[in-house]
């Protein structure tokens, strides 16, 4: 599901259609959108990073309520850091910025608020989509 300029969206179901899992004829369907723990928690600096993020988790929640009768699930994936080129970037311009080993930038910047202290491997969030994308994957409801 997108949308457009006008924020219509894209696809749009018959209320009849794809009704929950266990009915007779249900179309299974799953939306998996990937935000950022900084769509859940502000970081400073970051403030169109984190507003897009919120805002993809605040669609997630609407779709999600939207699409609650329907076998059609919505959940947004919120890694913290995932070792990326760009997270590269940021680890060699803090290191430059602030006089330190890119080692001291990982542990006591990058990772300083990640309670694992380690990146998230793109292998354990495309476990997490295949889990969502299964049988068992349903919508949560997110504690606020």
């Amino acid at each position: 599901m997108g949308c457009d300029h006008r924020h219509q969206p894209v696809v749009q179901l018959p209320r009849d259609q794809g009704r929950r899992a266990g009915h007779e004829g249900a179309q299974l369907g799953r939306i998996i959108n990937i935000a950022s723990a900084h769509g859940l928690v502000a970081s400073p600096f970051k403030s169109a990073y984190v507003a897009a993020k919120h805002g993809a988790v605040g669609l997630t929640k609407v779709v999600a309520l939207e699409l609650a009768e329907t076998a059609i699930t919505c959940n947004a994936i919120c890694p913290g850091f995932v070792h990326t080129p760009l997270v590269d970037g940021q680890i060699k311009d803090q290191a430059k910025a602030n006089d330190m080993s890119e080692d001291k930038v990982v542990r006591d910047i990058i990772l300083a608020s990640q309670p694992s202290k380690r990146f998230v491997k793109t292998e354990e969030l495309a476990a997490l989509v295949l889990f969502l994308c299964s049988a068992a994957g349903v919508t949560p409801q997110v504690p606020h």
